[in-house]
């Protein structure tokens, strides 16, 4: 197996020296690179604009003995290029009739798929490529003969793999992506889900930002993959300097840049995911109108097909401390923790915005209903310490008194004392309306009511003794509500939605308004670590937030064993670190269980590889093998699936992320009674 086999397609940037109007000596350079990237298990690599002989050559663009030395170059790539496997662009000046074309030659192994022309000559500031090219547009044919051969010539092709699905090429050349409207937007539109740039871009003050902008901006408009590579050392320093900046992005995201300014020869690699391009344009309809709004201008783009070929690059030996094969590991970061940055800027930047969100919604809420309290259960755990932390801060902007927010723990049968007094310090540090309410009584009366073994003493503890509990507190406080004037806060987060972990309309299910509903349970563990990083709550407050984070998650429903342990969810379900990453991949992109298991197994695998949030201890940095990875994988899919009709029936609340909704009048609109079969069978 390999990345190949996932949905994935690597991609190389390459940056030779370049030896000015020395064609041959850059031939060499670039063959070099070419099979480099083979050997890497490439399937596309990317060379500068006018590679072969410097972008910098000026008015030696005309001698002919530089064009030829340039063709009889591209001729040892294409020989170069017989039984290797990537599909290779590289730039040269190009004689098609009467006109001399800034080219990008597209090789692949031993032939010339086409010969792409620039489409936007820039003449202004220190670019003057008008006066030795003619643009694309100017072209009189639409095929050229090269190296004795008649191939495809023009702006308007598009290379597709018949091998490999979804691995779909456009080129263009530099200025042609720094237009309004470049040619390659066009490609998108017609299927191209790979869009290249061979750029030999000179460097000036703030354009490695401009870059990036550029790229990465381009690549999420147009929903595809987009490489970037610019002219580097040793082109002519006389007016001008260069930087050899080579840029892989995909939807918005960069995958890989190169090291800038760097005086050795380079090469950056990234997998890019067709599966989720393909995913991503499958469900964007307004991408599909303007398809339709331009088909007729899309038809006649010409589509050369190919075929890749086999990948015998990619080995199958295990890499040490991990069951993850070498050849298979990804390039590209896989995230343990796909609803939160592992870079504390970014995370600092996304808690705080997932926390004005929650702020907002219920904010607005007790605005349109008119109503100034609320009543909310406080257990001393995860969930509820989060929806407290936010109720608080929304009374706080609104300017309502914090005494408005009603608060109750509710002690049942399986209360710890531990967590009986992380509540009420809670309660009592922010300043809230804190009370205690034992719902003991109540359950007993209802257990005796059912006929429940428990009530004639025998220690029967199924998913009845569990739910009486969970009941009785929702009922209370639904009642508690009427009685004060106030609306029912939920707690429960989407990995519980996501897994069926809560009790049916009676139960934590239900609320008037649930601020955590899109908020699964890694996030809320890492806004609470955020939380307290913040240095915003008193130390006595800080020291209860903390011991939360270190308890074991648990319902608190059934009593403690004769051995001392308390129930654990994770214990029952599995972690939620696992069930969060699979609810992404699964709900935000449809993967198949396969490519979800073998990205989490990218991401878990092992401990050591991938980045960290310095906010999560060594001793919680855990990695999983593929046999637990596939096991709790078919957990998830069971429980997902049989598990709608209660997000069929789910309170209002905001959204919070593009992977982090199963509104069932929002983002996840599914029947309750699916079956999960497909994915099972998939897995």
């Amino acid at each position: 197996m390999s990345v190949y086999d996932h949905g994935f397609a690597r991609v190389t940037g390459a940056v030779p020296i370049v030896s000015i109007a020395d064609p041959a000596t850059n031939t060499e350079r670039t063959v070099e690179l070419v099979r480099a990237a083979a050997d890497d298990g490439a399937a596309l690599v990317v060379f500068p604009e006018l590679g072969l002989c410097g972008y910098s050559i000026d008015d030696l663009f005309h001698q002919d003995a530089v064009i030829d030395a340039c063709l009889t170059g591209l001729a040892s790539i294409v020989e170069a290029s017989r039984g290797l496997r990537p599909v290779i662009t590289v730039g040269l000046p190009m004689r098609v009739g009467d006109g001399l074309y800034n080219c990008a030659a597209v090789v692949h192994d031993g032939g010339i798929l086409g010969i792409v022309p620039k489409s936007y000559l820039p003449n202004y500031r220190e670019f003057y490529e008008q006066r030795f090219f003619a643009a694309a547009r100017d072209a009189p044919v639409t095929t050229a003969t090269v190296l004795g051969q008649q191939v495809p010539f023009g702006a308007d092709l598009i290379f597709e793999a018949t091998d490999v699905e979804g691995f779909s090429v456009h080129v263009e050349i530099c200025e042609d992506g720094w237009v309004p409207i470049p040619p390659s937007t066009w490609a998108a539109l017609a299927g191209a889900t790979v869009l290249v740039n061979l750029s030999g871009s000179p460097v000036t003050v703030g354009k490695e930002g401009y870059r990036k902008a550029l790229c990465t901006s381009h690549s999420a408009r147009c929903v595809a993959a987009h490489v970037y590579v610019a002219a580097g050392f040793g082109e002519s320093t006389t007016d001008l300097a260069w930087d050899g900046d080579a840029l892989i992005s995909e939807n918005g995201t960069l995958l890989a840049r190169s090291d800038l300014f760097a005086m050795d020869a380079a090469m950056i690699t990234a997998d890019i995911d067709l599966d989720r391009l393909r995913q991503e344009r499958m469900r964007m309809i307004s991408l599909r109108d303007q398809v339709g709004d331009f088909a007729d201008e899309l038809k006649p783009l010409r589509r050369i097909r190919f075929t890749l070929g086999p990948d015998t690059t990619l080995g199958s030996d295990t890499a040490a401390g991990s069951d993850t094969a070498a050849g298979d590991i990804l390039r590209r970061e896989v995230p343990r923790f796909p609803f939160v940055p592992a870079d504390s800027a970014d995370r600092d930047a996304r808690c705080r915005e997932v926390g004005n969100i929650q702020v907002q919604g219920l904010a607005a809420r007790l605005r349109a209903t008119g109503i100034d309290k609320i009543a909310i259960g406080v257990s001393g755990g995860l969930d509820s310490t989060l929806a407290l932390l936010v109720a608080v801060d929304t009374f706080d902007r609104l300017g309502l008194p914090r005494e408005n927010i009603l608060a109750y723990t509710m002690p049942g049968f399986a209360t710890g004392t531990a967590t009986l007094r992380r509540a009420h310090v809670l309660m009592d540090t922010l300043g809230v309306s804190g009370s205690e309410i034992d719902i003991r009584p109540s359950c007993e009366q209802m257990l005796a009511d059912l006929g429940h073994p428990y009530a004639a003493g025998e220690k029967v503890y199924d998913v009845t003794f569990e739910n009486v509990q969970a009941g009785e507190r929702t009922s209370h406080l639904f009642r508690l509500a009427n009685h004060h004037g106030a609306i029912v806060l939920g707690t429960g987060d989407l990995s519980e939605l996501a897994l069926g972990w809560c009790t049916y309309g009676v139960g934590d299910q239900m609320s008037h308004y649930n601020v955590n509903s899109s908020v699964p349970k890694t996030l809320i563990q890492h806004l609470i670590r955020w939380m307290i990083a913040t240095g915003a709550y008193s130390a006595e407050t800080t020291e209860v937030l903390t011991e939360i984070l270190d308890d074991v998650i648990s319902p608190e429903l059934v009593p403690a064993g004769d051995d001392g342990r308390i129930q654990s969810t994770e214990d029952t379900v599995g972690p939620y670190e696992l069930h969060d990453f699979f609810l992404y991949y699964v709900t935000r992109f449809g993967y198949r269980p396969d490519k979800v298991a073998y990205l989490a197994s990218q991401a878990w695998g092992d401990r050591d590889r991938g980045a960290w949030s310095e906010l999560i201890g060594d001793d919680r940095r855990n990695q999983y093998d593929t046999d637990t990875i596939r096991h709790w994988l078919g957990v998830f899919l069971k429980r997902f699936m049989g598990n709608q009709f209660k997000r069929s029936a789910m309170p209002n609340g905001p959204k919070i992320g593009s992977g982090g909704s199963l509104s069932p009048r929002g983002d996840w609109r599914s029947p309750s009674d699916a079956s999960a079969r497909v994915w099972l069978d998939a897995l």
